[in-house]
Order: C-alpha cells, then structure tokens, then sequence
C-alpha cells in the first residue's frame, strides 16, 4: 500500500550517512563519491589489500573534524581500519596489529572494521591460472570472484579469540566497531559481554529514576561514582559499537537493551542483507517487527555495496524512507535522528 512519504521530495540536504560500505572494492567508483547525494560514507576494509587502499582515500576525502558545519565538500568519507579473518600470506597476528595501530594513528577519526564472526565462513580454493585469466581487473585483489569454497573452516573458538583482540584495539584507542555476525549472534554477544563483565553500570529503579529526574546531568556521574569510578578512565571494551547489518532475531536483539551494559550499542540495516527479495513496496513482516524493538537512538542506515555511486545512494534513500514508514516519522524527522546516531557512533558526541 502506498505511503504518504512515498511521494515527499527526499530531504538530502539534512544529511545523510552511509554506516557500512565497501567501495574500495571497486576503485573506479571511487571518483564519484564527492558527487553522491549521501553526505558521508564510512569505508569499510575486509582484507589486508583493503588497507592501503582506504587509507589513500582517506588522504583525500576523510573528514577532517567532527564537527559537521566545518567540512568541505570533498570531506566525505570515515575510513575504518580492517583487521578480518584471512590475509593473502601467513603474517604474525602480532604484526598486523603493529600495522593497524600506525593506521589509527594517521587517521584519528578512523574506527575499527569491519570485524566480527561467521559460524558459515568456508576458505575459498586457491587461485590458480584458469581463475586469473578470468578475475574481473576493475575489482580489488582478494576477494572470492567465483572461487569455490573448500570444506575447510576456521573454528568459532579461534575467531573469537581473534575478535576480542580486535575489540580490545578499539577500546585502546577508544573508537568505535563495526561487528559482522553470521549463524554467531550469541558468540559476538559473549565476546563483547566477557570485555565489559565488572564494568556494568549501576540501574536505577524507575521510581528513583523519575524521583531524580530522567535528565538530570547529575543522575548519570553519580552513577559513575557509585561504580568506583569504573566508567572512567581506560577500559577493556570499546566505547561505541555498531552491529552491521543486523540479522538475528528480536529476541536475540533484546538482550542488548539491558541498561547496565556500558557500551553504546547501535544496528544498522541495509536493503541487500536485510531486505533479501523484497521489491518495491513489500517490506517483510520480520523486518518491521526489527525496527521497532530498535530504540529510536540505536538506529543506522548502510548500503553494504561495493560499488559507490547512485545505486548507493537509491539503496539508503529506500531503507530510510521505509524505517520512516515503520517508526512513524516524517521523512526531515527519520533523517536528523538518524544523521544524529550516525555522528554520535562515529564521533562518540552529538556536535
């Protein structure tokens, strides 16, 4: 059925924010950026060819502050720092990190991803001379490209010793985390609770909370100062994450609504992982029953393409307009709360 924003001019000049997105898998794309109606892309990196190239984009188009009013307009782009589960060669994991920490280091706005878990993940077949003769040249290194997959696997217990490294990284340098979960929902939910176990923050009662007043600046370093003190200073959990694309279920999702959990949590959908078949109009009855177990303030749009240009832009364009239609907003409304969670995730403060 028809929706009145359907026909609302779509308001891109409030901003607009891709939370996930792969175009340095596809280099040539990378000129039309500038020229996309999304404000700001956030460059994920999957595999260690990425980095380089991410990095070199940054060079250019990186956001130089976080402070939107002063950004020009070839600052569009937040590069994030990959640190995935396969490399080209065998490396030290030790060194790798070495590598990343430099990374970071050029790049202070730069966050952490994508990383994460995949319980289905299966390790392509080596390339040989009859897969290079027919590798498309305009793609980057390292991806599958019709590669079969072989029965070989890297275990959950491996991966997710590797994850809290990554994780551990981010909370050192206090940037925010891109989390990949496939078939491994609980797994990721374990790793990021095993970080932050001591550090939960103390819950008020409802009736001491609205005693106190719910935004009362004092209520929440009180809190702090009840909790010895642990929420500041360093912590071994990073400070924001962001669940990427996220395909558990709502029961799954709840447990991440526990007040008590100190890291700013955020979920960002996309039309290519979370829409599936869906066409036109047609949104699935269990994506809609998603959105609104989201708090309003945890939600984030993402188009997960590889390719930037007006496909990107067409794909977010879509998914905001129907996360509209599901919470009830208006079009200018959906798009300042969501433009406000993409800041807040990346920058950690709302300019």
């Amino acid at each position: 059925m028809p929706h009145e924003n359907d026909a609302e001019p779509f308001p891109w000049h409030l901003g607009v924010y891709d939370a996930h997105c792969h175009p340095t898998d596809t280099m040539s794309s990378i000129e039309s950026i500038p020229s996309m109606k999304t404000r700001v892309l956030t460059i994920m990196a999957t595999r260690a060819e990425d980095q380089s190239l991410v990095s070199s984009v940054a060079a250019t188009h990186s956001v130089k502050s976080a402070d939107p009013a002063k950004w020009a307009r070839e600052e569009c782009i937040v590069p994030y720092r990959q640190i995935f589960l396969s490399l080209p060669n065998p490396t030290p994991f030790s060194a790798f990190l070495a590598q990343t920490r430099n990374y970071l280091a050029q790049h202070p706005l730069a966050l952490i991803g994508e990383i994460g878990l995949d319980r289905s993940f299966r390790i392509p077949e080596a390339w040989n001379l009859a897969h290079a003769s027919k590798r498309n040249g305009s793609l980057t290194p390292g991806g599958r490209e019709g590669r079969r997959l072989t029965p070989f696997r890297c275990q959950p217990k491996h991966q997710k010793a590797i994850f809290k490294k990554q994780l551990e990284l981010a909370a050192e340098y206090g940037r925010g985390v891109s989390v990949h979960g496939v078939q491994a929902h609980g797994m990721v939910y374990d790793a990021l609770k095993e970080l932050w176990a001591g550090h939960e923050r103390p819950v008020l009662s409802k009736r001491e909370r609205k005693k106190r007043g719910r935004d009362d600046p004092n209520v929440e370093a009180e809190l702090d100062a009840s909790n010895g003190g642990r929420n500041n200073g360093p912590k071994p959990y990073p400070p924001r994450v962001c669940l990427h694309s996220y395909s558990g279920s709502p029961a799954n999702f709840k447990q991440y609504l526990n007040p008590a959990i100190p890291v700013e949590l955020f979920a960002s959908f996309s039309t290519a992982i979370n829409l599936g078949d869906a066409v036109g109009d047609e949104t699935p009855k269990a994506f809609e029953e998603m959105i609104k177990i989201v708090p309003d303030r945890m939600l984030l749009v993402e188009s997960d393409l590889h390719c930037a240009g007006e496909e990107m832009d067409r794909r977010l364009e879509d998914m905001v307009r129907r996360i509209c239609r599901i919470k009830g907003w208006g079009l200018e409304e959906g798009v300042k709360i969501l433009g406000r969670n993409w800041r807040r995730f990346v920058f950690g403060t709302e300019p």
